[in-house]
């Protein structure tokens, strides 16, 4: 990949989406219904309508005795996967902003090539809220499929339902309460992510420096905010699937996992940008500091993990260690090669492929080390979910079907964005420094 010459000015560049890239993403999206058909025909043909042993005692009688019946479980499974791949989604989303915002604050100019696919990654975050949105009052108020908590009389002490654990949170785990949470994070992220953008064309269409140091306080204000949605938002999306389990360093996890994805999310649209002849001020400097911050977070996701695991495993109680006992060895070890291929393909594989300079530099090694962050991550969200809400009736069809065609969904937003400005932020006042940056 050769480096761009000092004497040559950064140019608009106007993406120009084929007709064959846009039949791509709809090609994925039928393809993820098809496997999704598929799979729901395989459900209704097993033999899998029930519980196997191990069955956790974070989960009452009444809950498990709904997994007996076929319709049950499948409408779950439909269910559960729908905000698994959902929250996942909106998480990569969210962190194009994030990654955004913290470039401002430290006034990097190395991103500023990438700039305008951070921005595009947001494109979910309005379909996504909608969707999560509709999720949850589907389930507190009708199903109670993904949130135990939300089952009738859970917090009644008169109730047969009653449980004193979940009682004791009422106060936090509400309906209402909790849909007043997830409104206002969304509204925030959507509201800043609109507004960076905002600010990043009309810098595009005036030049000079006041959009950009607008841009610097919005992104400010914006990371602390998000510092605290964040965590919560993984409290109330994510730990509160297993409501009698919680982590003091959960809101870090699923940041990490998140956030690792989200780099690489940015990476292979740029690598694909590039290969389609598109950024072509975009050179191997810039990969290979995209690589090295896959690397490092990476890292980072492990130490996260590995502190929650060993501190869990170390005190060895009963009320923490449930969790992991459900993931290695429970339901009949349904989710045991998952844990330990969690650490594999989201540790090892990039800690490995990303040991070397040149590895950084070089498109296809990086390609291939995005595309299995992601379906890693992916992968550490199935584990955060499934247990807790399917036990052990667990599959992999219809959820790669739902995760076929969000990724399809997203792909067009997306690129419909990237298509609506120049790809390289000509009036950015870091640009210059962008364009030749070396490494």
């Amino acid at each position: 990949m050769a480096t761009v010459h000092h004497h040559e000015a950064p140019v608009a560049e106007q993406l120009h989406l084929s007709g064959k890239a846009q039949r791509t993403f709809y090609t994925i999206i039928g393809a993820g219904i098809l496997v999704l058909i598929i799979g729901i025909v395989v459900a209704l043909f097993s033999k899998s309508g029930h519980n196997p042993a191990g069955v956790s005692p974070m989960v009452d009688a009444t809950h498990d005795a709904d997994a007996h019946d076929h319709g049950s479980v499948l409408g779950r499974r439909i269910l559960v996967s729908l905000w698994h791949s959902n929250v996942f989604f909106i998480g990569v989303s969210v962190v194009g902003t994030v990654f955004m915002a913290i470039q401002y604050v430290a006034y990097a100019g190395w991103s500023v090539i990438v700039k305008r696919i951070n921005e595009a990654l947001s494109a979910w975050l309005i379909p996504g809220a909608v969707l999560l949105a509709v999720l949850f009052l589907y389930d507190a108020l009708v199903a109670h499929q993904i949130f135990h908590w939300t089952t009738p009389g859970i917090m009644d002490p008169k109730s047969a339902n009653y449980d004193h654990i979940i009682a004791g949170k009422k106060g936090f785990l509400t309906t209402g309460f909790y849909l007043v949470r997830m409104v206002s994070y969304l509204i925030i992220w959507i509201v800043f992510s609109r507004k960076l953008r905002q600010l990043s064309l009309e810098e595009d269409r005036m030049g000079g420096t006041y959009y950009f140091h607008k841009s610097i306080v919005a992104a400010a204000m914006f990371l602390v905010l998000f510092a605290v949605t964040s965590s919560m938002s993984a409290w109330d999306w994510v730990m509160s699937v297993d409501v009698h389990w919680f982590s003091t360093m959960f809101g870090w996890y699923v940041f990490a996992s998140w956030w690792v994805s989200g780099i690489a999310a940015t990476t292979l649209t740029a690598i694909f940008l590039k290969q389609a002849g598109y950024l072509r001020f975009l050179n191997a400097n810039h990969f290979h500091d995209l690589g090295k911050l896959m690397f490092g977070f990476s890292i980072f996701w492990t130490y996260v993990w590995f502190s929650q695991f060993m501190l869990i495993w170390y005190a060895n109680l009963p009320e923490e260690a449930v969790y992991f006992n459900q993931r290695l060895g429970g339901f009949n070890g349904s989710y045991t090669w998952i844990f330990y291929f969690n650490l594999v393909i989201n540790f090892g594989f990039p800690f490995l492929a990303l040991m070397t300079r040149d590895a950084k530099r070089q498109m296809i090694i990086m390609k291939i080390v995005c595309i299995a962050i992601l379906v890693g991550h992916w992968s550490d969200f199935y584990l955060m979910f499934m247990p807790g809400t399917l036990q052990g009736n667990n599959g992999f069809l219809i959820e790669i079907g739902i995760a076929m065609i969000f990724l399809g969904s997203f792909l067009v937003l997306m690129t419909r964005r990237l298509a609506e400005a120049s790809l390289v932020p000509v009036n950015h006042p870091f640009v210059e420094e962008s364009v030749h940056h070396t490494t």
